[in-house]
């Protein structure tokens, strides 16, 4: 059975996309035969269509993960029977997560770094206004949670 996983943030530029290309990136390198669908969407709207932010594209290829094909869209309520996980990245979007979920929602909802113990927050931190030190602490956390996701999804 296929795992399906959408990685969910604010405007789907900075960390869910990071999350979905580290994460394909690791399950390929580390789980090859674990089966894998993975996605990442926005709660908002404002860069539908749009690649990922340049800093975030930029910090990415410096660890050698490929994130420009990625496109943002905004989530929608297929999501919610369509995917078996839906991780948000922070509090807040997790939040609007439970807004949108329909009543017949399966999917497990949840904060991406819930499967990741021993940190010292359960967030992953927009860094889409700060500086270059913003965007590889995303990385991090985003390794470090695609490879718990990734152990307890293999196990």
């Amino acid at each position: 059975m296929t795992n399906r996983i959408l990685f969910v943030c604010l405007g789907n530029i900075c960390r869910s996309p990071t999350a979905e290309g580290v994460l394909r990136a690791v399950a390929a390198s580390e789980f090859p035969r674990l089966p894998l669908y993975v996605d990442s969407a926005g709660t908002a709207n404002y860069h539908v269509g749009e690649p990922p932010d340049r800093r975030t594209i930029a910090a990415a290829r410096r660890r050698g993960y490929d994130l420009a094909a990625l496109r943002a869209r905004q989530i929608a309520p297929a999501d919610f029977s369509g995917f078996d996980y839906l991780l948000a990245m922070d509090r807040a979007n997790l939040d609007e997560l439970a807004r949108f979920a329909p009543p017949d929602a399966r999917a497990h909802v949840g904060l991406f770094l819930e499967f990741a113990r021993g940190l010292e927050s359960d967030e992953v931190p927009d860094p889409y206004y700060g500086g270059t030190e913003d965007f590889e602490r995303v990385l991090d956390l985003c390794e470090t949670g695609a490879r718990a996701l990734l152990r307890r999804l293999s196990a």
